[in-house]
C-alpha cells in the first residue's frame, strides 16, 4: 500500500447514512457518522417550533435557503425577487412587530463573508441575528425552542446576543 503525503477526509454515504471517512498518512482508513447538514438542523428546528402549542398563537416563523444550489436560470430569478447573501436562516415573527433571527451553524463551522456583513447590518437596524451552534438535529431543535420561549417571556431588547 502506498503512503500518502498527507491525511485526507472524505464524506459518503454508507447503507444511506452519511459517514466521514479519514485516512492516515500511513493508510489507515477510520469511519464514523458525519455530522448534519445545516438544513438539516434546520428543518428539525422547523418541526420543533410548529409544534409549540404557541406557534400560530404567539409566534409565526419562515425560513430560507440562501445558500442552496441553483440553476443558472433560478440564481438570476432569486437575486431578482429580493434573495440576500448573508440572510439568517431562519426568522421567527412575533406579535407586536418583534421578530427574532436565527443563523445555523453544524459545530464550529464560521459564518461566511455575507453573513459578517449582513448580520451587523441587521442588528444596526435593531433586528440581531442569534448564532445557534448544534451537532444533532436533536440539539438544534432544543436550542431553538429554549431560545423562542424565553423570547416569548421576555422583552425582545433581552435577545441582543
Amino acid at each position: 500500500m502506498t503512503k500518502t503525503t498527507k491525511t485526507t477526509t472524505q464524506t459518503v454515504r454508507i447503507n444511506g447514512a452519511r459517514v466521514r471517512l479519514v485516512t492516515s498518512t500511513a493508510g489507515k482508513v477510520t469511519a464514523k457518522a458525519a455530522l448534519p447538514l445545516e438544513w438539516q438542523l434546520q428543518a428539525a428546528q422547523v418541526r420543533s417550533l410548529r409544534a409549540l402549542p404557541e406557534y400560530g398563537k404567539l409566534f409565526l416563523l419562515a425560513g430560507d435557503q440562501n445558500a442552496a444550489k441553483r440553476g443558472r436560470k433560478a440564481q438570476a430569478e432569486a437575486l431578482a425577487a429580493g434573495m440576500t447573501a448573508g440572510e439568517p436562516d431562519l426568522r421567527i415573527y412575533g406579535k407586536g412587530g418583534r421578530l427574532l433571527l436565527i443563523e445555523n451553524k453544524v459545530g464550529r463551522a464560521t459564518l461566511t463573508d455575507s453573513q459578517r456583513t449582513r448580520h451587523p447590518a441587521l442588528s444596526a437596524l435593531g433586528h440581531p441575528v442569534v448564532v445557534l451552534r448544534a451537532v444533532s438535529a436533536e440539539e438544534a431543535s432544543t436550542q431553538a425552542v429554549a431560545l423562542v420561549r424565553s423570547w416569548l417571556s421576555s422583552d425582545s431588547s433581552a435577545i441582543a446576543a
